[in-house]
């Protein structure tokens, strides 16, 4: 059977029937054969083709995860849906020393794989498969504990913590797309490795604490291939992961690179890996910069999307990580400073939240930890407040039950 898809819904097992295109204006010297080599995907995502013709009668047909994304994207699975794990789910008081032990752990474990890589030693996938299954556990059990955590990153470690936390981010986005057991694993993974290739980058640049030069920007821009280039040498590298590895830094107006994609000539995973890569990164303290408050970073990040971002992705993030992620500093309508300290699944708009100052007095206040939108709770969220303009020392510790960062 004949069928017309995407480029970017190509996959290695698929017989090209037909491209798009004169044989004069592709990279290859035949049109119809069986896409073996994930190179042949990349040389036709860079050739402008938009289409191919597909035979599923001679090679793989497009799997259902593989379709589109609808034009609105569901909260929860639909009621005659398995779902994807029976995981039983926790508060995120329950969660976070858990979290705490796996991003210890994946931590090291993290410093060990790239370490490896920067002697230029093939990535161990199993390895990195066994982290990503702990860090989904977590996740699948409540996807704020992991998340928020590994986002309070110290700058030594920015690099390692980051891979962490956009396995996080990923394993988290793919649940909410109602992707397969499969699929989740195989983003997470995508998202552990997505920055490998910073390892062929010195380490003075990567720490470097003020402004790069033209040069040294022009060096950092190349850790997706370099990236890419490692991924394709190691054994058992799933297409997913090399593609996310290759084009987290793809913008949907064309302008990112390496290749200056636009629009759905980046694929789905790849869009993903964008949004994950810059949530966690603009969340992050770093050397050079302080991080922005989690609902700060939304609501920034909500204008790049008409040129940058894929809308309907960053939504699914939003509805994930809710309208006011955890550790957000919020303003209640009594007058009180909160944290807020889990997500409510039911109402993006009312999270569980912890108040703790009096604006009126001026002065710290017994904690008061409050359901928003819940039967005889008329509290709500007026405000998302700067943490800078309060300079509370314990603001993280509030919602972490003391716990510190990895």
């Amino acid at each position: 059977m004949l069928k017309t898809i995407p480029v970017r819904e190509l996959r290695i097992g698929m017989y090209l029937h037909k491209l798009d295109a004169s044989w004069i204006h592709h990279p290859f010297w035949r049109s119809a054969f069986v896409i073996t080599d994930y190179t042949d995907i990349e040389k036709l995502l860079s050739s402008g083709i938009h289409t191919v013709i597909i035979d599923t009668s001679k090679g793989d047909d497009v799997a259902p995860a593989q379709q589109e994304l609808p034009s609105e994207l569901p909260s929860t699975p639909a009621a005659d849906q398995a779902p994807l794990t029976t995981t039983k789910k926790t508060s995120i008081a329950e969660e976070l020393e858990q979290a705490a032990r796996i991003c210890a752990k994946a931590n090291r474990e993290v410093k060990g794989i790239f370490q490896e890589a920067r002697l230029g030693k093939a990535v161990d996938s199993e390895q990195a498969m066994s982290l990503v299954s702990d860090i989904s556990s977590s996740v699948s059990r409540n996807p704020g504990a992991l998340i928020s955590l590994a986002r309070l990153k110290n700058y030594d470690d920015y690099t390692y913590m980051h891979s962490v936390a956009v396995c996080g981010l990923m394993i988290a986005l793919a649940m909410q797309l109602n992707m397969n057991d499969e699929e989740v694993r195989l983003c997470g993974l995508a998202g552990l490795l997505h920055d490998i290739g910073k390892m062929h980058i010195p380490m003075n640049i990567i720490n470097k604490p003020g402004k790069l030069t033209d040069e040294e920007f022009d060096t950092v821009r190349h850790h997706p291939e370099a990236g890419y280039a490692l991924l394709s040498n190691s054994l058992n590298i799933h297409p997913i992961v090399l593609d996310v590895c290759l084009h987290h830094h793809e913008k949907i107006a064309g302008t990112g690179y390496p290749h200056q994609l636009a629009g759905d000539n980046i694929s789905l995973y790849a869009r993903m890996g964008a949004v994950c890569d810059i949530y966690d990164a603009v969340t992050s303290d770093r050397i050079y910069h302080k991080g922005w408050h989690p609902a700060e970073a939304l609501r920034n990040m909500a204008e790049w999307t008409t040129d940058h971002l894929d809308n309907r992705i960053f939504q699914a993030l939003v509805k994930s990580l809710g309208i006011y992620p955890i550790g957000s500093l919020v303003r209640l309508q009594s007058g009180r400073l909160a944290v807020v300290i889990d997500k409510n699944p039911a109402s993006l708009l009312n999270p569980v939240v912890k108040a703790f100052f009096s604006i009126k007095s001026g002065t710290r206040i017994k904690p008061d930890i409050l359901k928003l939108g819940t039967p005889g709770c008329q509290e709500k969220i007026i405000a998302i407040e700067q943490p800078e303009d309060w300079k509370f020392p314990d603001l993280n510790l509030l919602w972490t039950n003391g716990i510190q960062h990895p």
